[in-house]
């Protein structure tokens, strides 16, 4: 089983400002979710990937044109369970906790337990 066969959980700090500078105003937020799969599909090595509904919805909340300038997402590799799948990994990513601020945190892995 390689490295890119394992099953983690990461959490990654994601800079939308970066990615949706200069995106017209009405594009902005669907960019930004573009990003954060896009992100997730380099980092985990899989074309499949999921975005929670919290993930959206916190990246929609100010609206279509104010995206968060960063986002902490916790980005896992899971099995899947479809038979007919073509793949049999997925990445499913979700907002992590944001109590302090962004300043200082790096790549984290997360102990499934």
């Amino acid at each position: 089983m390689g490295k890119t066969q394992d099953v983690v959980t990461r959490e990654y700090t994601i800079n939308l400002a970066k990615a949706v500078h200069g995106v017209t105003f009405k594009k902005r937020a669907p960019r930004a979710v573009s990003a954060v799969k896009k992100f997730a599909q380099k980092v985990m090595k899989t074309s499949d990937v999921r975005v929670d509904v919290k993930l959206n919805k916190h990246i929609w909340s100010k609206g279509i044109r104010n995206v968060p300038r960063r986002i902490r997402v916790s980005i896992s590799r899971k099995r899947n369970d479809d038979e007919d799948a073509a793949e049999d990994l997925y990445s499913y990513v979700t907002v992590a906790d944001e109590s302090q601020g962004f300043s200082g945190l790096g790549t984290k892995v997360v102990d499934d337990v």
